[in-house]
């Protein structure tokens, strides 16, 4: 089934997700973020809280915060089946389970996704990021039901006009391109897009660019995730994007293919490393730098 690619305005935007600059001062983050030219923002942990614990009103302070430095809101980092999936094969014993601020179980996840849509909504933001539940020693056997859950948010996203964009994880079910074309093909609904996470790929074993990459059809990537990393014993680590050397993401590569393919969608920086010094706004600023610099040759 054909169909053109997830749209955001502009041939090749750029964003970020504010808490990698700041998790706890939302007016620095958008500072930092204008001033290297980002347009759009993606909403994690704001201002110390996941962003699906805000109220309404709070939401509508963020949004106008967002707008009045120019940028928009391009999607909401929701913790959607980011926990266990009951009587499933046993957690693999190597997944570190990053939370963000956002310890939710399973029993929690309809409340949680009603929850990320209201604020989709509110926000004026397309897309809604979502998991595959913490990867099992047996991911095969988890996929039917990885499959069933995300049918049914594409339902529910399709009724509000959304985008529910799975994130390929390395530490959940669906980690590399090829899972996450198993995926696509399965569920091939207009409201199931990615969000193409080369990094996360490159931690889950596969070569993101060019094998992972070319096994997605470019019309079912909604959004892209920056972050660079070399990986010892599965474990990540994190550094300045572009700039790892040999045995990292070839993000140059990575970023000329979407631009030669007519990917129209941002590209959001997610920079985990810790920065020079354990300075994370100044590792933000330069991989920002950097993303930027890379896209500019990239001829985005």
């Amino acid at each position: 089934m054909s169909r053109a690619p997830f749209l955001s305005p502009g041939p090749f935007s750029v964003g970020a997700v504010t808490d990698e600059f700041s998790p706890d001062d939302l007016d620095r983050a958008l500072g930092a973020m204008a001033n290297l030219g980002m347009t759009f923002a993606e909403l994690r942990v704001v201002n110390g809280r996941n962003i699906l614990e805000h109220t309404d009103a709070e939401v509508d302070a963020i949004r106008a915060k967002v707008e009045a430095r120019g940028m928009r809101v391009v999607a909401i980092a929701s913790p959607v089946l980011k926990c266990a999936l009951p009587d499933a094969p046993p957690i693999a014993p190597h997944i570190q389970q990053d939370m963000f601020s956002s310890a939710f179980g399973f029993d929690d996840q309809p409340r949680l996704a009603r929850r990320a849509f209201d604020i989709a909504e509110r926000m004026g933001a397309r897309i809604v990021r979502v998991f595959s539940y913490w990867r099992s020693v047996d991911p095969d056997a988890c996929f039917d039901r990885v499959a069933s859950s995300l049918r049914g948010l594409a339902d529910s996203a399709a009724e509000r006009s959304l985008i529910v964009g799975i994130e390929n994880e390395h530490a959940c079910n669906i980690a590399t391109g090829a899972e996450t074309a198993r995926l696509l093909a399965a569920v091939d609904h207009p409201a199931l897009g990615v969000v193409w996470d080369p990094a996360n790929a490159f931690v889950a074993g596969e070569v993101p660019y060019p094998q992972g990459y070319r096994h997605i059809p470019l019309s079912r990537i909604a959004h892209v995730h920056a972050k660079d990393c070399t990986v010892a014993n599965h474990v990540p680590v994190f550094g300045p994007l572009g700039d790892m050397g040999p045995g990292s993401v070839d993000w140059p590569g990575q970023l000329g293919a979407l631009a030669r393919d007519g990917y129209r969608g941002t590209v959001s920086l997610e920079t985990h490393w810790k920065g020079p010094d354990g300075d994370k706004f100044q590792g933000s600023m330069i991989c920002g730098r950097n993303l930027q610099e890379m896209i500019r040759h990239a001829g985005a």
